[in-house]
């Protein structure tokens, strides 16, 4: 592990350069995803994050002797995922597999109930059931609770931005999520929307955006037992000392409840990590 990134910020930033905004090719996205894993701030990295249709190109990409890390996004139906993780090239390691169980607005046990039964069969496998933050929220958090206590490695994803404004959850609305989750001893993903360390507003779209370090200061405090309001509040901060010095006290520290987030840059949250001084070292975007 690198000197150079602290224990509590390993594994924070799963690579997602295909996905949006960033839409890189999958060509430039594996070559750019190999020259990650051999920088200095690797240890900052999770996997590379793929559609599962775009798994049997990968191959192809790869020097015959090479193997990457992948994490497997459901652009099929659940039904069809077993299949296509049956005929993955062996020098694809699956680290994870994350499908969404409903859209907003419906009912998301029947997805749920068919992601389980997938995570029965994948042996071990990390499996992450992305839940949208409307009706049926608590209900879903409590049959992937149950699920986890039962041994199934299995965990909740949840959508912090998109297109739409109302893809942004409101900071008590994502307080309320991350309790929830810790009341459940429950670990959750994020993705989508947290391009930058602190909340802020788009100046392009007006869309305001949570910080990534708001969210992991927010966590700290919640698996510390801070109360919702409390937690609300600092996802809603822009001082950024008050967050940055909470993630500061915790650097030597096992990342508690939040396993991490996808992003399309790599160089963006890694830069403003050393701007604030929770990284040292010299990355050049």
């Amino acid at each position: 592990m690198s000197t150079q990134v602290p224990r509590l910020l390993v594994g924070l930033v799963d690579d997602a350069a295909v996905f949006p905004p960033g839409s890189a090719s999958l060509p430039d996205a594996v070559a750019a995803h190999r020259r990650h894993r051999a920088a200095w701030y690797a240890d900052l990295v999770g996997p590379l994050l793929l559609p599962a249709s775009a798994l049997p190109e990968v191959p192809g990409l790869l020097a015959p002797d090479a193997a990457t890390a992948v994490g497997v996004i459901g652009d099929v139906p659940i039904g069809r995922l077993e299949a296509v993780l049956a005929q993955v090239d062996r020098r694809l390691g699956v680290r994870q597999v994350e499908a969404a169980v409903a859209k907003r607005g419906e009912d998301p046990q029947p997805g749920l109930a068919d992601l389980l039964k997938l995570a029965e069969r994948l042996g071990g496998t990390p499996v992450y059931a992305e839940i949208p933050l409307t009706f049926g929220l608590m209900g879903a958090l409590d049959s992937l609770a149950e699920a986890r206590a039962g041994g199934l490695p299995i965990a909740a994803k949840f959508r912090t931005g998109g297109l739409a404004a109302e893809l942004f959850p409101a900071p008590g609305e994502l307080a309320a999520v991350i309790c929830a989750c810790r009341d459940r001893q429950l670990p959750f993903k994020l993705t989508a929307g947290l391009h930058h360390a602190l909340r802020h507003r788009d100046p392009e779209t007006g869309f305001t955006h949570h910080g990534f370090v708001n969210v992991l200061a927010a966590t700290l405090a919640a698996a510390g037992g801070v109360e919702l309001d409390a937690v609300a509040d600092l996802l809603a901060a822009t001082d950024a000392v008050r967050v940055v010095e909470l993630v500061r006290a915790h650097r030597d520290a096992e990342r508690p409840l939040w396993v991490g987030y996808g992003s399309c840059s790599i160089s963006e949250p890694l830069t403003d990590l050393i701007r604030l001084g929770l990284m040292n070292g010299g990355y050049e975007a």
